[in-house]
């Protein structure tokens, strides 16, 4: 199949895209203008994320089968639902938003996932991995109450169908009997390699590529003769099914399993797919399609992780724009301390849940091959993996996004806390991460967490504060702890040595001054010193603290703030009822509450903000520096009024 005429660095010429505004309007097209088309598709997007960034090899991989779905399917009547939703760039293209591609994950722009809220096309919005199986059995199981006929397609990726979600779905749905069609898209790679026993069935699946040939054969003598002999033709299918693949456990689960066949082949795209949503099989269909993920891109095709999401690029050499900043990320800040500390300990173990180049634990992996473990896109199991490994005296290090860590949130009750196991949690992309938007914002960990018996709650100001809180966590060994931190470079200060530790539940004191006191609890510590320089100017002294730990609190600390000031503001990049609700609990307790005191928290606001710059997305929640002035100076002039109750 041709791809390329040549690399598009400008505007490519795409006539037959441009015809095409809606699904329908490619629906009556013939399988060459539909491969003309997927040339013209796959040209338009690499030159559109080149220009925005974003996710770019999934759907590079995704072109023909999306187009298909699309040519075949009655959409949106028929329910597409895409699983995370990143390789959906081609179906947002096809689907009305051509011209808006390039606003993909800016400021009032088109979201990087699918999004309800976008367009009548995305009947399920996703971000998260592996919930696409149990969305669409819930569409399908809908449709069949409500007596419709509408079809239902759920497209995954083989990383995304290894975790217990999908497994659960599919056992559901295989008992349900629901007929729903579900494409596995098998591309060898999710963000990572794949990893597990799934990655090995998958392979071996692949590996029987003479059962499609055999299948359809069979098919075509079935047809020639007799009902009966179709019946024995469709027995000894299975038996090949069985024999040639190697195992069957799709169909255990009650699917009937395609495949696999090629993902980039538009004739069989269509033979297979026209063919199960014309079947009258009673329950849920499996297609097992094999593409290439980066397709038709050298760059991406040879190095897919690295162009799994991408800044604005060069599209001729495929340098990625990177950020100016001299400064080094908090994620390498991580990695390389824990790497020291691990070469001193033994015991020390890292695990991820498929994203060792997103937390750092490739790092880790390198250097320590035998004692990094990706337990795949199981977040859940990750957490109970950990505290087994803490059983027995092992001093796991799990990192995972505070978005990703929500998943996991029983077993870190149940498995953890419960049992005051020292696990350690790496949480990383705390608080607003920018263009992933409100799906993959660290705004509830601090809650979660803090309202927990047994756990120490630590958050970075700065990446000199997060080595200190590496270097404590690995000396806690009787209860569990978390330490926060967020996405993207550091503010450039010297990194202390490893045996630099806290002492738990202590702050400290950045600045003293009179009247107002500011206790922040996180990186928003800049902004408040930013805007204690800017209210100096108007004579207005500030005490700055940090406080490191939302758990424990520094009892003592803010005592001597909430008793030698006027007005005691506590700032974080959380929601309700994280570290100024804990710290109102104790001054309510304390009853330094009834008097001179003016105490505020700053919060996260009580919405989801959408995709931006980080620091426009604060400044829309209120927890930029002038934000912060304008907090102190009403706070100042605000009457304290106790209402009485009888």
């Amino acid at each position: 199949m041709k791809i390329f005429k040549e690399i598009p660095t400008e505007l490519p010429n795409t006539p037959l895209l441009d015809s095409v505004n809606y699904p329908s309007d490619l629906r009556s097209f013939s399988i060459n203008e539909l491969e003309t088309l997927a040339s013209e598709l796959r040209e338009f997007l690499l030159y559109s994320v080149g220009q925005s960034g974003g996710h770019l090899g999934g759907g590079l991989g995704v072109i023909e089968l999306t187009i298909i779905l699309h040519h075949l399917y009655n959409t949106p009547y028929d329910n597409l639902v895409w699983d995370v939703g990143h390789q959906a760039y081609p179906h947002k293209i096809l689907t009305g938003r051509k011209d808006k591609i390039r606003t993909l994950r800016q400021g009032n722009g088109i979201s990087g996932f699918t999004k309800r809220s976008e367009s009548e096309y995305d009947p399920f919005g996703a971000a998260h991995s592996s919930t696409s199986i149990s969305a669409a059995l819930g569409i399908a199981t809908a449709n069949k109450l409500s007596n419709k006929s509408e079809d239902v397609v759920a497209v995954i990726g083989d990383g995304a169908i290894s975790a217990g979600m999908a497994y659960e779905a599919m056992n559901n749905a295989g008992d349900s009997k629901t007929k729903m069609i579900v494409i596995l898209n098998d591309n060898d790679m999710s963000i990572a390699k794949p990893v597990g026993a799934m990655k090995t069935y998958l392979a071996k699946i692949f590996s029987g590529k003479i059962y499609f040939n055999i299948r359809e054969t069979l098919k075509l003598i079935a047809s020639s003769f007799s009902k009966r002999f179709s019946k024995k033709a469709g027995a000894a299918e299975d038996f090949l099914r069985s024999a040639v693949t190697g195992g069957t456990l799709f169909s255990s689960l009650g699917f009937y399993y395609i495949g696999p066949i090629d993902g980039h082949d538009l004739d069989v795209l269509v033979s297979v797919l026209k063919n199960a949503k014309q079947s009258s099989h009673e329950g849920p269909i499996l297609i097992h399609i094999k593409t290439q993920k980066g397709k038709g891109y050298s760059f991406a095709e040879k190095s897919d992780d690295k162009y799994h999401g991408v800044s604005k690029f060069d599209i001729k050499t495929g340098i990625q724009q990177k950020n100016k900043s001299s400064a080094p990320a908090y994620t390498k800040i991580f990695a390389n301390t824990l790497i020291k500390h691990a070469e001193k300990d033994s015991k020390i173990v890292g695990i991820t849940a498929a994203m060792p180049s997103g937390t750092g634990m490739d790092l880790f992996g390198k250097k320590f091959p035998e004692r990094m473990f990706d337990v795949g896109i199981a977040e859940q199991h990750a957490v109970t993996f950990a505290a087994g490994l803490a059983t027995e005296g092992y001093k796991p290090f799990t990192a995972i996004y505070s978005t990703f860590l929500q998943r996991a949130y029983d077993q870190v009750v149940h498995d953890v806390a419960i049992q005051s196991l020292p696990v350690r949690f790496a949480i990383d992309r705390a608080g607003l991460v920018g263009a992933d938007g409100p799906t993959h914002a660290g705004s509830f960990d601090i809650t979660y967490l803090s309202t927990l018996p047994n756990f120490i709650v630590m958050a970075a100001s700065d990446e000199s504060e997060l080595v200190k809180m590496i270097n404590t966590a690995v000396e806690i060994n009787n209860k569990p702890c978390a330490f926060r931190y967020p996405r993207g470079e550091g503010t450039g200060v010297s990194l202390p040595e490893i045996t630099e530790k806290l002492e738990i539940g202590k702050g400290r004191v950045i600045k003293e001054g009179k009247k107002i006191a500011l206790l922040n609890f996180g990186a928003r510590l800049k902004e408040c010193l930013i805007a204690s320089e800017n209210l100096a100017k108007q004579g207005l002294n500030i005490s700055i603290a940090d406080a490191r730990f939302a758990k424990p609190l520094d009892e003592n600390l803010i005592w001597q703030l909430a008793t030698n000031h006027e007005v005691l503001i506590t700032i974080e990049e959380g929601s309700i009822g994280g570290f100024g609700s804990h710290v109102n609990n104790y001054l309510n307790d304390k009853g330094l509450l009834d008097g001179k005191l003016k105490f505020r928290t700053m919060i996260l606001p009580d919405k989801f903000i959408e995709q931006n710059k980080p620091d426009e997305m604060y400044k829309e929640a209120g927890l930029d520096a002038k934000s912060i002035e304008t907090k102190i100076l009403e706070t100042l002039s605000s009457k304290i009024i106790i209402k009485k109750t009888n």
